[in-house]
């Protein structure tokens, strides 16, 4: 990674961090953009974009142009900004559908089409979506969330089908991610067969790197022990 120039989106959550700090550990340069406000000041090797509603293409746009112009290009695009919502079809809210998709779906897409300009001009260019597991076949009240992330992984098919030979287009499916969220909100589960973020960053990054210039299009599971 020495040398190159990510964006990460969702940079300030949990799985974001880390794979924003063994980027810059490295050698990569990062900047991290995420709906919250920014927490670090700038250093030579990362900066963050706090406040981007990454669901409007407007500002997707200003941020990722923004990024590139700051580090002067962009190699990587790392999208882990999304959200997570269960409840059952019968007793839920369609809008939760809705929100499902422009936090899961629209993200990455907006943020992707912003890059690729600037990927296109890399000599490795690369875009990791994060899916799901669970997008390829849902549980009881995990439909919207699965049926957004299942877009996740269509739209990585198509864009990895349209870029092919210019920047390598790929995501991967973890099952549940080892996070302070997940334990609170699963006390019983044994969290010993999750999937841990510095797991899933190795992943990750090895997508991003040049050993991985003949992947593309590809839904890698990341499932732990299960």
């Amino acid at each position: 990674m020495n040398g190159k120039v990510i964006v990460v989106t969702g940079a300030l959550g949990a799985l974001g961090r880390v794979v924003t700090d063994e980027a810059v550990a490295r050698g990569a340069r990062v900047a991290g953009i995420d709906h919250a406000a920014a927490q670090s000041a700038p250093s030579a090797d990362r900066i963050e974009l706090g406040g981007v509603d990454l669901s409007d293409a407007a500002q997707a746009k200003t941020a990722i142009d923004d990024a590139a112009a700051h580090f002067g290009r962009l190699d990587a695009l790392i999208n882990i900004a999304g959200g997570f919502a269960f409840e059952t079809i019968a007793d839920g809210d369609p809008k939760t559908w809705q929100r499902m998709y422009a936090l899961n779906v629209m993200t990455a897409l907006n943020a992707s089409r912003a890059a690729i300009p600037h990927l296109a001009s890399s000599s490795a260019g690369r875009i990791i979506n994060i899916g799901a597991l669970g997008g390829l076949q849902a549980a009881a009240g995990m439909g919207p969330y699965a049926a957004s992330k299942a877009g996740v992984h269509r739209l990585t098919e198509s864009l990895a089908a349209e870029l092919k030979g210019k920047v390598t287009v790929n995501a991967v499916l973890p099952s549940i991610i080892d996070t302070a969220a997940n334990r609170a909100a699963m006390p019983k589960a044994d969290v010993s067969k999750w999937v841990t973020p510095k797991e899933l960053a190795d992943v990750i990054l090895f997508l991003a790197s040049d050993a991985a210039s003949a992947v593309t299009g590809a839904l890698l599971p990341v499932n732990g022990r299960v």
